[in-house]
């Protein structure tokens, strides 16, 4: 909870992320993909993340207090959805409303204490150990759908170093990893960090979850579009 609290009050940080999670194939084995994830949070309305995932792809997700961008330079393609607000208002109409994906999503709002509280069903002291050369505390929680584990810094500033989840209502099990390096809770920000100007050509399309249902009903079926990945 103190790691909860302290991630909530600070006005602004930045930390890269790198994950890895495993997919259950028809075959029955598990293949591991990775992404790389830089996040900047700068509150009440300000968060910029930068994803690249193990294939090479990349995406860009903004919000600046009133638009939602997500952007694909690949395929120079961007989708925009307005909610006006802050951070956690932004976060649960992407993820809820949009149908977006967003890992560890509620580490960046400001309601994870509570959330965490809420949905915690059981928690364990694992042990004191050391990783990167600091010492951290290992916990292991529980919630009705997902068992957490996090590797929390000791001190004043508890922040999280390792999280691991498993998914255990999911067929195979399959887990979650994510490793965290550079923090820093004061970084140089700039509102123009989180706001999107279209490159040249950039095409606009529509978030999936906005299409008119006559239109997914002649989409691709999820076979057709890699979906096992």
């Amino acid at each position: 909870m103190r790691m909860a609290e302290f991630l909530a009050k600070a006005q602004k940080y930045s930390v890269n992320i790198k994950s890895s999670y495993e997919v259950l194939q028809e075959s029955g084995q598990k293949i591991e993909f990775g992404e790389n994830r830089k996040v900047i949070v700068n509150r009440p309305n300000g968060l910029h993340i930068e994803a690249e995932h193990s294939d090479g792809e990349k995406h860009l997700v903004l919000y600046d207090g009133r638009q939602i961008t997500v952007f694909t330079p690949s395929e120079n393609v961007y989708a925009q959805a307005t909610k006006i607000g802050g951070i956690d208002e932004a976060v649960m109409y992407f993820l809820r409303d949009l149908g977006m994906r967003l890992p560890l999503a509620l580490l960046v709002t400001a309601r994870l204490p509570e959330e965490l509280d809420r949905r915690t069903q059981t928690l364990d002291y694992v042990e004191e150990t050391v990783m990167d050369g600091k010492p951290v505390y290992h916990v292991a929680g529980r919630t009705e759908t997902v068992d957490y584990q996090v590797w929390i810094t000791e001190g004043a500033k508890p922040l999280p170093l390792q999280i691991v989840l498993t998914y255990k209502n999911v067929e195979g099990q399959p887990d979650y990893r994510a490793k965290f390096s550079d923090w820093n809770l004061d970084p140089k920000v700039k509102n123009t960090l989180f706001t999107f100007t279209p490159p040249k050509e950039a095409r606009k399309i529509a978030f999936i979850a906005q299409l008119p249902k006559t239109v997914l009903q002649g989409s691709v079926s999820p076979a057709e579009t890699g979906e096992q990945k």
